[in-house]
């Protein structure tokens, strides 16, 4: 078990089982579960505020009640009071302050509705599942507060970037929702097998990877987005537009359909056509249920790829391609 009074939790990721509530991409809110008395409970049937904290697992969180002392028409008196608050470990030692440890808060300010908050770079120690962890809690708690609709994070005065290097940007309660207003508290980790392509764009390339993921997402979707995102070192090259979005992944019978934008159908980096569509197609035949894929534009199978091969085909792995 961990302790946080003076030392962040250990940031070596073990597989984290989750809690009872399935979700997290990018990511806990909506309506986090709260331990009170240890039975979960929807946070938005409570009265009063709520002070948000991780749970001792570290696999999702739970909230305190809490009446605030402030003036509530006073925002920075609020804020003042509810960031100390995150920043106090609660009697109950199954539950870890969200601002301690590496978590070290500079300064905040408060602007039309948006409150930014400046921590110090030892925020960047925190591995990924801490980090969304700690951020929503953050998040969930200040959002209460009336008068405040954002929260930004900076980091050693910069803004806070996702795994993926994009710009995190203002977050409010919906940031951590998933999807039909089911919450993210749930995340697993795990090794996939993704088929980039070699220099000459003429061969599949396997490039093992490690990812952590919400327990909600489908890893056939995992899959399809860590393509996306390309290979991390030279030694593969990428296969998929960057600018292409997974709009949706359903597996049914066997068959694996991955729907994606318009962007899917131009190609950047020179390679075979063939080579693009079966990056897709082996790699998610690594996962057992997948016998077949089924790519579509948009929800549509009529376009030719690179105008050469037809989407409306049903594809299954060629092993001579590796």
């Amino acid at each position: 078990m961990k302790e946080r009074m003076h030392l962040r939790r250990k940031t070596g990721l073990c597989f984290l089982r989750g809690l009872q509530l399935a979700l997290l991409c990018l990511f806990l809110a909506g309506m986090l579960a709260s331990c009170k008395g240890g039975n979960v409970a929807d946070p938005d049937q409570q009265d009063g505020f709520q002070i948000y904290y991780v749970n001792h697992d570290e696999t999702g969180l739970v909230s305190e009640p809490y009446t605030p002392k402030s003036n509530q028409d006073k925002v920075n008196e609020m804020l003042q009071e509810m960031l100390a608050k995150l920043e106090i470990h609660p009697e109950r030692l199954a539950y870890e302050a969200p601002i301690s440890g590496a978590v070290v808060l500079r300064h905040y300010f408060y602007e039309n509705g948006l409150v930014t908050l400046n921590f110090d770079a030892s925020y960047a120690s925190l591995d990924r599942i801490t980090e969304i962890l700690d951020r929503a809690a953050i998040v969930r708690t200040l959002m209460q507060i009336p008068g405040v609709d954002a929260v930004s994070f900076l980091v050693d005065g910069k803004p806070l970037k996702d795994a993926a290097g994009a710009v995190v940007g203002n977050m409010n309660a919906d940031t951590f929702i998933y999807n039909a207003g089911k919450e993210i508290n749930n995340y697993d980790k795990g090794r996939i097998l993704l088929y980039f392509t070699n220099q000459e764009g003429n061969k599949l390339v396997p490039i093992y990877r490690t990812v952590i993921y919400s327990s909600n997402v489908s890893m056939e979707q995992v899959i399809a987005e860590e393509l996306v995102k390309g290979p991390a070192s030279d030694i593969s090259r990428p296969t998929i537009n960057p600018d292409t979005k997974v709009l949706n992944v359903t597996l049914q019978d066997g068959i694996c359909y991955v729907d994606f934008n318009e962007k899917f159908l131009s190609e950047p980096y020179q390679v075979k056509p063939d080579i693009v569509i079966y990056s897709i197609v082996n790699s998610l035949a690594e996962l057992t249920e997948v016998n077949k894929v089924q790519i579509s534009v948009n929800g549509s199978t009529a376009d030719k790829f690179m105008d050469s091969i037809p989407l409306s085909t049903l594809f299954e792995r060629k092993l001579d391609m590796e």
